[in-house]
């Protein structure tokens, strides 16, 4: 039975207007999705925060969490190794564009980056050789203290402001806190002044060498930075950080990096 010329131009008037309802709701859903890539700086030696796994990838926390914002508000990521006092001075100059990298959003450094919301609490502690039992506090340490800091750092400032004081012999900083840690190790330094959350981490890895004495020395709020004034970016990661915390996501990366 034939079909009326009105009736084949109904029909296809209704698939024409049922296609065009079905790509406009894709394009609500896709969260205005434009395949752009952030770059995002990172100093890899700060475990859980920021590390290398097995392959020797960047891996850690913030590594997972930048996938998920990023994932969330529909844009990609590729991360970047740099020394931590080149990470705002990279990401001035446009080599990267983003700060994931265990860095307290202290007033200074607001001055010179825009920071997200607090994603993470640490503070200061100081750690010695484990079988040390001078050392009990940072009132312990003295003047014939040698005491280690990563460069760039508000644990650095600390103990370069405590050997100017006179209250240690002197303050000696790092590249890389592993190399802080080995030097703890073997004794060519007194004490390592860190994040609690990352020495803790070298701690579980070489159980029975270092060691957490006294109580934490501060608190400091971590945040990502992005270039001054960039709000649509700083929208985004913030808008996605609050979807994390909301659909549960962000509890499950904290547990799976032990900071919880």
């Amino acid at each position: 039975m034939k079909m009326s010329f009105k009736k084949h131009l109904k029909k296809f008037s209704a698939v024409i207007c049922a296609v065009a309802i079905c790509m406009a709701f894709t394009a609500c859903g896709s969260k205005g999705s434009d395949d752009k890539v952030y770059k995002v700086g990172m100093e890899p030696t700060f475990p859980p925060f920021d590390t290398t796994n097995e392959k020797g990838d960047l891996d850690g926390f913030d590594v997972d969490l930048m996938k998920a914002i990023a994932k969330d508000q529909g844009f990609k990521v590729e991360f970047k190794s740099l020394e931590f006092d080149g990470l705002i001075t990279g990401l001035k100059s446009g080599n990267i564009d983003i700060v994931a990298s265990g860095m307290w959003a202290r007033d200074d450094r607001k001055k010179e980056v825009d920071f997200s919301d607090t994603y993470y609490e640490s503070g200061l502690v100081v750690a010695v050789n484990a079988n040390d039992n001078k050392i009990k506090s940072i009132d312990d340490l003295d003047k014939n203290s040698k005491v280690a800091a990563q460069i760039g750092t508000s644990s650095a400032e600390l103990i370069q402001k405590m050997q100017k004081e006179g209250k240690i012999k002197e303050a000696k900083i790092y590249n890389k806190v592993n190399d802080a840690v080995q030097d703890l190790q073997n004794g060519s330094v007194s004490a390592l002044i860190n994040d609690k959350p990352v020495t803790k981490e070298y701690m579980n890895k070489q159980k029975g060498k270092i060691k957490i004495v006294g109580n934490p020395l501060n608190k400091e709020n971590l945040g990502i930075g992005v270039q001054k004034g960039n709000k649509e970016l700083l929208d985004k990661i913030n808008k996605g950080l609050a979807n994390l915390k909301k659909s549960g996501e962000f509890d499950k990366l904290l547990k799976k990096w032990n900071l919880n």
